[in-house]
Order: structure tokens, then sequence, then C-alpha cells
């Protein structure tokens, strides 16, 4: 069942984007009952789509100013999201279809997300969401998405009370990370009178021919709307913030309504296209990160040792174990991510090549993680991981990831200070949403000393088929591991979480580092199936 022939029945807020007004305080003042979810204080905001009736006259210049600004747009550097809910379906599929009209569609992505399908629940909830995020310069028009799935899955018993607020979370942060990282983002509610639905209900049980698009899917949301409302409460007020408010516009008159969303949305960027681009993001406040006491990698014994015999027999007792359970991890449809992180010449790719030579290749992908493609730069850093994680029953193996944002981009300068500062909590949220949807994350960073480290690049340097693995960057990065030190502590003690803590592994000695590793693996998939 389309969402917004669900949760999308159960009104909205307004929060039109004049600045003066977004201080009002979406607060206990929810009106329910049979009118609608308006909060008292938002409702003065809400357009009014019969008092205008000269819009058809602004209407042509509305069309080229529009066409202007997606041009200019193109240019920019910044992507448009215009997330559209309703508790009126048919006035949402006539918006999509107009703003496609006045607009140039080539360079707008629409994308109207109805219940997930097979396929799709064998992801994180919010996986479709990133694949298709719009990239920079470019319009992406969402229809119903995270605005109303959550009420829609609450009501009918998909999601329990305490993951229904986990999920508003996740859409505050989702949105605050879009926000931050450039996106211009607009929220837009259509609804339509309590009173004047239950017209249309009536008109369209008499006279089927005639309301031929009011189908049973729209007859079956009256049926749950009084359950809806107290969550469309919820998610109004954990989701209609400062940076990210919604604009409710009645649909009592659908041309005017389309009009003035469309106004809306030429006035908001019209207003970012002028901006410079220092005043584009106004950093946040930053976190203070901890730094008494004894480091975490200070804490690594890379004393350990472990002679060849013991190193066989050990590895392969940890290979069999994996090779059970991965094969029985895959024929249950349950995921797993592996995340390998380390230092130049730490080991990271033996311990992978010990780790899939007891894996059957139907089961596993490994991704090794470079700088980014002009295209995966053109979207939020997470946008190319959330389009590579593992669909069920199958096992990715990251060799780099994620934290390239706040390790390389943070010592090199590539990523502003409060870019990779807000990451950690993006990226313990990303995280979060992965353990959650029951994929298995483990986390290794491989551990060595400066000593070992270029003893290594020299070993490296003498071996005919090493030597495409040491470059000159390899010693421009060692020239600044203090850096990456404090960078590395930092990452640990901000994003090692009991749900996803980090594996430090000694790996000063190959061997101990691959059995190591390979135990951790077995035991995070037996926890997996247990």
């Amino acid at each position: 069942m389309d969402l917004c022939q669900i949760g999308d029945r159960c009104g909205a807020v307004a929060q039109l984007g004049e600045r003066r007004v977004r201080n009002a305080k979406v607060g206990s003042s929810i009106l329910l009952g049979s009118t609608n979810l308006i909060p008292a204080t938002l409702q003065a905001r809400i357009t009014n789509t019969r008092e205008s009736p000269a819009w058809e006259l602004a209407l042509p210049e509305l069309r080229v100013d529009l066409i202007n600004a997606q041009y200019e747009l193109q240019s920019a550097g910044f992507p448009v999201l215009v997330l559209i809910g309703a508790d009126d379906r048919l006035a949402a599929d006539d918006l999509i279809d107009t703003l496609n009209e006045w607009m140039d569609a080539r360079y707008i992505d629409t994308r109207w997300f109805g219940p997930r399908r097979p396929e799709e629940r064998a992801y994180p909830p919010f996986w479709r969401y990133w694949r298709e995020l719009p990239a920079s310069g470019r319009i992406g028009l969402f229809a119903s998405a995270w605005a109303t799935h959550p009420v829609s899955e609450r009501v009918f018993g998909q999601l329990s009370a305490a993951d229904f607020q986990r999920r508003l979370e996740h859409i505050r942060q989702l949105e605050k990370a879009l926000v931050e990282d450039g996106t211009l983002l607009l929220k837009f509610w259509l609804h339509l009178p309590a009173d004047e639905q239950r017209r249309r209900a009536r008109a369209a049980h008499k006279h089927k021919d005639k309301y031929w698009k009011f189908d049973e899917e729209d007859r079956r949301a009256y049926q749950v709307l009084d359950r809806a409302l107290p969550l469309c409460r919820q998610l109004i007020e954990a989701t209609d913030t400062e940076d990210c408010p919604w604009q409710l516009v009645t649909t009592s008159d659908r041309r005017q309504a389309n009009f003035s969303i469309a106004s809306a949305l030429l006035a908001s960027l019209r207003q970012r296209l002028g901006r410079t681009p220092e005043e584009t993001i106004a950093p946040p406040a930053q976190p203070t990160i901890p730094s008494a006491g004894k480091s975490p990698l200070d804490s690594v014994n890379l004393t350990a040792r472990l002679d060849y015999a013991a190193y066989k027999s050990k590895l392969l007792k940890q290979q069999r174990k994996i090779r059970r359970r991965s094969a029985k991890a895959a024929r249950r449809g349950l995921s797993s991510v592996l995340v390998f992180e380390g230092w130049d010449a730490a080991g990271k790719g033996g311990a992978i090549r010990r780790l899939t030579r007891a894996m059957s290749a139907r089961h596993y992908r490994v991704i090794p993680i470079s700088a980014p493609s002009d295209e995966e730069l053109a979207h939020h850093y997470l946008w190319r991981f959330w389009r590579r994680l593992p669909r069920a029953g199958g096992l990715v193996i990251f060799d780099r990831s994620w934290y390239g944002r706040v390790l390389v981009e943070r010592v090199e300068g590539l990523a502003s200070e409060a870019a990779w500062r807000r990451a950690y909590q993006e990226i313990n949220d990303f995280e979060a949403q992965l353990v959650e949807s029951g994929i298995n994350l483990q986390k290794f960073w491989l551990h060595l000393d400066a000593d070992e480290q270029l003893r290594r690049f020299q070993a490296r340097e003498q071996t005919p088929y090493k030597k495409y693995k040491i470059t000159t960057e390899d010693y421009r990065n060692r020239s600044k591991r203090e850096q990456y030190v404090h960078a590395i502590n930092d990452m640990i003690a901000q994003t090692s979480t009991p749900a996803t803590p980090w594996h430090l592994i000694p790996a000063n000695d190959k061997r101990w580092a691959r059995v190591r590793i390979a135990r951790e693996v077995s035991r995070g998939l037996k926890r997996q199936l247990s």
C-alpha cells in the first residue's frame, strides 16, 4: 500500500521558509480529532490557496524564472532535494507532474517511494533513499519517502514503539547531514482539510466513474486514520526543525497549490544561488574531542607474536569456522560488513586474503576504496558506501572506508574542520542503521609502530611483486605520522560504540594479526547466527 495513502492521510505542520517564523515552537498544541495535526502555533503560516486567484497571470514569468534557476544550479555546486508528503495523494501526483512540466525534466530526478519491495527489504530502510539522492546541480523530487513511511510501518505493526523512535532520530540525522553537506532541502506537505476529504470519499463512493483515480487504497487509508494521527504528530514534532522546516499548502485548489510550491522553490533557489560559498553553510557548533588519559593506540600491545606452526594451526581452525558460518549466514539471508583500516603496510591486504580464502566467492565482495570519482564527489561522502552495502546473505569487505573523512581528508586538509568533526555523528548514525537492520558490522584497525612500518616499506622496494605497493605517497604520509596518530585516536574515541566497537589489532607480527582478525570475524558470525 502506498504510504501517501496511509500515513500521509494524517495532516501535518506548516512552516514557510521565512526566517522570522522559524522560531515558532512545535509543541504540545497539536490538534487531534477529526480536523488535522496542524499545531496552533503554526496556523498562521498555512498558505491558503484560495486567496490568490490571479496566480495564472504570474505563471508564465514563474516558469521562465524556474528554468533559468535550473540552469544556474548546474554550476552552483549543490543539489536540491524537494521532499513531498501529503494527506492528499492525488494532489501529490498532480504536483509532481506539474513541476516536471513547468521545469526542464531532464535535470529533475523524480522518485515516488511506495512500500519497500522485497529486494529493498534486504537492505536498511534508508538505503533506497541514499541511492537516489540527487547529485550537485540537480533537483530531486521525493514523494513520501521518510516523510511518512515510519507512520505506515508503525500502524501496520512493522515497527515497534522503540524502533519508531529510532527511525525518527535517523530522519533528523539524515536531514541534518544533507543540509550541513550543502543540500538545499525543502519539505512540502500537501494538506486537504478533513471535511473536504470526507466529502471526496463520499462522492467517490457514489460516482466511481467520475472519481476513477480514487481507488481502493485511498478508501483503506481512512480505516487507519485514527491510529495514524498520534504517530503523525510524533513524526511532525521530531522532524520540523529550524534548518529543515515543513511548509504546508492546502490543496483545495490544486492549481494554486502547485503555483505556491513552485514559487517557494524558486524563492529558495534564488536565495541560495545568491550566496557566496562562505555563506552557504554556517559551521555548526563543534564537539569537544576528549584527549586526556591514555590514548586508544597506546593500549595496543605490539609485542604479541606467534610462531609459524602455531599460526598455521590456529588460522586453519578459524578458517574452517568462517567457512561453515559464512555459508550458513548466506543461506539464512544474513549480511555482514567488514571494515579494514590501518597504517600503510600494516597487512590489511594479507589479512583480507586469509579471510576470503575461507569463504565461497559467491558470498563476498572485496571493495578497495580510493579517491572518490567525479560522480561520487557530486554527492554526500556516505553516498558511495550506502550504494555498496551487501544484499541479503552477502558479505562486503571494505579495504579502507568512510573513515577516510576523519583520517586522510582531515590530515591532508581535503575536508574542512567543520566537515570532519560532524562526520563522527554521521558515521555513528550510519553504522547504527546497519546494525539495527541486522547487518553484522565489524571494524578493524591494524596498528604497527613506525620502525616496523619503515622496515616493510624497504622490504617492498626490494621485492619485485610488491614494488607496486610502495610509492612516494606512502613516505609522505609517514612523515605525518604524528598528525595521523591524533586523528586515529579521535576516530576510535568518537566512533567505538557498544554496538559497533573497534577491534584494535597489533600488527607488528602479521601472523598474530591474521589469526586475531579471523577469530573476531568467526565470533561475529556466530553472534549473528545465534
